[in-house]
């Protein structure tokens, strides 16, 4: 079954996977709002993860006898930075917009982007995000939470660190099969903090129900997603295509959680939808063949 996903898959462009992946990330978090109310943003995410590992099983097992001695660096990092990622994200979110936390979260593809670009004339693109995400963010207004800003950027950092691991897995595992390896990982990572939130918050009979759905979004589809875009595209236009994320999350957060942009942040997302899309030109990767042929996954049950 992962392999008529895949190759479903190979004909279709690579950007329009990272922005199919990009809305289920943005959905996926909206929808998380109504949980950190009740668990904490540690909690919601370390719930998110724990539902991922089930789902990825039921579909493919880690085989952990397959794995060699270096590949374990990558996969703890990637699990790691997945795992903070999302709990450094939820905590940003419980304090500004959801569209502010994107802009702000961007920062660290965006340095990814610049840093490994290859020709000079690529930097124009996210420059010109950049721009889109000072609007964004409107830091002329002073009125800002520091600390959700310094979760966000925190967040980003991790971002940045994701996007190089995931490109760097994906050559060496299918979508699924580097899930299944990282995402108990990002787990395991975040339960210390995670768990005493679930154990103290308001566990009404549809947090978990809810964490469930959420984790069926996000992890396991939308960065099953992004693990295939990755092997195709370079980081810099990957990177950069991000920059539309920004408008994804206001406009998300608009339509799921009722925060309406104001007249300069308009102007911001039209800014970085232009930078992406102009980015992804001439972006396109041809993926290495697999090290392995789905051999680091047995199927579940």
């Amino acid at each position: 079954m992962r392999r008529r996903v895949a190759d479903g898959l190979a004909g279709v462009p690579p950007w329009s996977i990272a922005v199919s992946a990009m809305l289920a990330i943005q959905l996926s978090n909206a929808l998380s709002v109504s949980v950190v109310n009740h668990v904490g943003p540690a909690g919601t995410a370390w719930l998110r993860m724990s539902f991922g590992v089930v789902f990825l099983w039921m579909f493919s097992r880690p085989a952990i006898r397959s794995l060699r001695r270096r590949d374990l660096p990558s996969l703890l990092a990637l699990g790691v930075a997945t795992g903070f990622m999302t709990t450094l994200f939820l905590a940003a979110v419980e304090r500004i917009p959801l569209g502010t936390t994107v802009a702000i979260e961007f920062l660290g593809p965006l340095v990814v982007a610049g840093v490994m670009s290859k020709q000079r004339k690529a930097l124009v693109w996210p420059l010109l995000a950049f721009i889109g995400v000072v609007l964004l963010t409107e830091p002329w207004h002073g009125s800002i939470d520091l600390v959700g800003v310094g979760f966000a950027l925190a967040a980003g950092a991790c971002w940045g660190l994701y996007n190089v691991l995931t490109q760097h897995v994906g050559d060496r595992f299918s979508g699924i099969s580097g899930l299944s390896l990282t995402i108990p990982i990002a787990a395991l990572a975040t339960l210390p903090f995670g768990l005493p939130q679930v154990l103290g918050g308001s566990l009404d009979w549809w947090v978990l129900p809810m964490a469930a759905g959420i984790a069926l979004i996000t992890p396991v589809i939308a960065f099953g997603l992004e693990m295939l875009a990755l092997r195709r595209m370079t980081h810099t236009a990957f990177g950069t295509l991000l920059s539309i994320e920004p408008a994804f999350g206001v406009l998300i957060g608009l339509l799921v959680l009722a925060q309406s942009p104001g007249v300069m942040q308009l102007v911001g997302v039209a800014l970085v939808v232009l930078a992406g899309t102009a980015a992804q030109q001439g972006g396109k990767r041809t993926p290495k063949p697999l090290m392995t042929t789905d051999v680091p996954a047995t199927p579940g049950p």
